[in-house]
């Protein structure tokens, strides 16, 4: 499967507070079809990296702002669905109102290129925060869950830290050592080389 990834840059918006962000917007599949992954701040861009593929769908690893806001336009412009976890309403509603999405679940499988991608829950960061593993291209699209260097941020309303560690250790970290991790911001990793740094994680409590 082709996964192609670009950066778009702009604000995260929470609590009252805003932040200068780069995110990783990803793109999966060739010209039979293709979804795009968590939407970023700049349609034009995404539009263009997209080109003539058929668009099947959007997903979204979580409804934090700068992950999700763009999602009911871009929808739109394609005419196609966005996929949200439930977990993630209140964080839905603040970005989009009462706009439509399509529930995902845990579990759930995308079938793109003959591959398949599947949906695992890993809250934390938070409710609904949702990973994608693609098993045949030895791949993690693991939103905000997991970094290069730690797990997502969890000060803020509707994050744990204890549920994120669960989710690390319960889900992402038993996938085999090898998967890339394409996050959703900020440089690849490995699980191998992030599972051997979940006591450093626990310790520092971020």
């Amino acid at each position: 499967m082709k996964i192609d990834s670009f950066v778009t840059s702009g604000k995260f918006r929470l609590d009252g507070n805003e932040w200068d962000v780069d995110n990783n917007v990803y793109i999966l599949g060739g010209k039979g079809g293709c979804y795009i992954v968590d939407p970023a701040h700049n349609a034009e861009r995404i539009y263009d990296e997209v080109g003539d593929r058929p668009v099947r769908g959007i997903l979204l690893t979580h409804a934090h702002n700068d992950h999700c806001e763009l999602a009911p336009e871009i929808a739109e412009h394609y005419g196609v669905e966005v996929y949200l976890h439930p977990d993630d309403q209140p964080l839905w509603e603040e970005s989009n109102g009462d706009a439509h999405y399509t529930p995902l679940a845990d579990n759930q499988t995308f079938t793109i290129d003959g591959e398949d991608v599947v949906v695992f829950h890993t809250p934390g960061h938070s409710p609904g925060c949702v990973v994608l593993y693609i098993k045949n291209e030895n791949a993690l699209l693991s939103g905000d869950t997991l970094f290069n260097g730690g797990p997502g941020a969890t000060g803020r309303k509707y994050s744990d830290f204890d549920q994120i560690v669960e989710s690390l250790r319960n889900v992402i970290f038993h996938l085999p050592p090898a998967t890339k991790v394409l996050p959703g911001h900020g440089d690849q990793t490995t699980v191998g080389a992030e599972a051997e740094r979940i006591d450093e994680y626990v310790e520092r409590g971020y």
